[in-house]
């Protein structure tokens, strides 16, 4: 069996090859995506860029891990597997791009490929014990049946390839937060890999994560590129593939929570997304304005600043699994509870609303406008302070002027009075 060190090389490797790979063919897509007319128009108030960007990026994420992950992980049965469905949930995602699908076909699509890589071997086929205590009795685990087995693994997949599909809404998002969420489950797969052999895992993982990496500089804000459909499908197949081929999740149920925590920014905006849209009575499916990243560009922050606090959010959860799969759940709750109430503080308004329908349905736009109306109250004070001030200088320097010319009158007084009793003394 490989040791310890070759593994790290090939991960080295992995992640040279994806980042490089990547960052290469970003100019590349651009190119393609002009010459097939893949443009992005902001032509909705959803979108938060003013002008046509290219949305052909997803080639790169694509070629980069699938490059790093044949070349160093490749000879792994199901990797090559999860590979398979890789390459048709990014055909389905470019295809998108290209003729526009109606979200029913998409969702088709989705379903019918995960149905094919558990029909493969990729499936979720047992829940462990709750407390993950060593046994010998097979009736420890609670074995799923068939049905319930490919219904849960099939959700799993799909429902992971749509919340990163949702989180693709501002420059960067996506392919940082799962550039970060790979390398944490990655990073999970490592610390654990001589003993549950989950190296191959890990290796395609940073692959993935490589990918984000290498087209990250030409996706961040200012984007130069976005990754379209086709970049976001495909990463949310490949991490909620690469998450349910780990071995770990097969030790106890604590193991199987580490992807589910990693992941849980996507799945808390998701998850809050379908019941915003069921409250108000929309299809599930139907776009909005309402994610975290639109809450926090809502409340002023930019872009920039708006996409970093998600990393930060992302990776507190990241480690949280981290810790988990260590079993240090002390730490690990206090992280926990930190990131939750970040994400509190994030979707709960300023203002006070009347009850919790009210703040998950709230709309963007409306939280938009008292954001504005508050800047327009703050200017209207701010420029009433600064008109007082000024008027409170000008009557000090009108008080001032006035004292100096009772002054001056005052010397000119005296002078003439001195001067009339000069002449006075004079003609005596």
């Amino acid at each position: 069996m490989p040791g310890v060190s070759y593994y790290l090389s090939k991960i080295i490797e992995s992640l040279i090859i994806s980042v490089v790979v990547a960052y290469v063919t970003s100019p590349l897509s651009i190119r393609i995506a002009h010459k097939l007319g893949v443009i992005d128009r902001p032509k909705d108030a959803r979108r938060v860029h003013k002008k046509p960007i290219p949305r052909f990026g997803g080639m790169a994420i694509f070629l980069g891990s699938m490059a790093a992950m044949v070349i160093p992980a490749g000879m792994n049965s199901r990797i090559k597997i999860a590979m398979i469905g890789g390459i048709l949930m990014y055909l389905l995602g470019i295809t998108d791009d290209i003729r526009d699908l109606r979200p029913i076909y998409k969702f088709l699509g989705q379903w019918g490929i995960a149905t094919l890589v558990y029909a493969l071997g990729i499936r979720i086929t047992f829940i462990s014990d709750f407390f993950g205590i060593p046994t010998a009795d097979p009736h420890a685990n609670l074995i799923l049946s068939t049905g319930v087995g490919y219904i849960i693994t099939v959700f799993w997949i799909v429902g992971i390839t749509n919340a990163v599909n949702l989180m693709d809404g501002l420059d960067g998002l996506a392919a940082g937060c799962v550039a970060i969420m790979s390398l944490s489950l990655a990073y999970v797969a490592y610390i654990h890999g001589a003993r549950l052999g989950s190296m191959p895992v890990c290796i395609a993982l940073v692959a993935v994560a490589g990918g984000c990496i290498g087209f990250l500089p030409f996706n961040f804000s200012p984007a130069k590129t976005f990754m379209g459909d086709g970049g976001a499908l495909y990463l949310g197949y490949m991490i909620a593939v690469l998450s349910v081929i780990s071995p770990l999740k097969q030790a106890t149920v604590v193991g199987a929570l580490i992807p589910m925590l990693t992941l849980a920014v996507p799945i808390f905006d998701t998850s809050l997304a379908m019941l915003r849209r069921a409250l108000k009575h929309e299809s599930i499916m139907a776009a909005d304005k309402g994610h975290l990243h639109h809450h926090l560009m809502a409340a002023g922050f930019g872009q920039r600043r708006s996409v970093l606090i998600m990393y930060g959010i992302v990776g507190i959860m990241g480690e949280v699994a981290v810790l988990i799969s260590r079993e240090i759940y002390k730490d690990a709750f206090v992280l926990f509870m930190i990131a939750l109430l970040y994400l509190c503080i994030i979707i709960v308004p300023k203002r006070k609303k009347k009850g919790l329908k009210t703040i998950i349905t709230q709309d963007m736009s409306e939280i938009e406008k008292e954001n504005f109306v508050d800047y327009l109250n703050y200017e209207r004070e701010r420029r009433k302070e600064l008109r007082a001030k000024a008027q409170q200088q000008v009557d000090e320097e009108i008080a001032a002027e006035e004292r100096s010319e009772q002054i001056i009158d005052k010397h000119v007084a005296e002078y003439l009075e001195k001067m009339e009793n000069q002449d006075s003394g004079k003609d005596s």
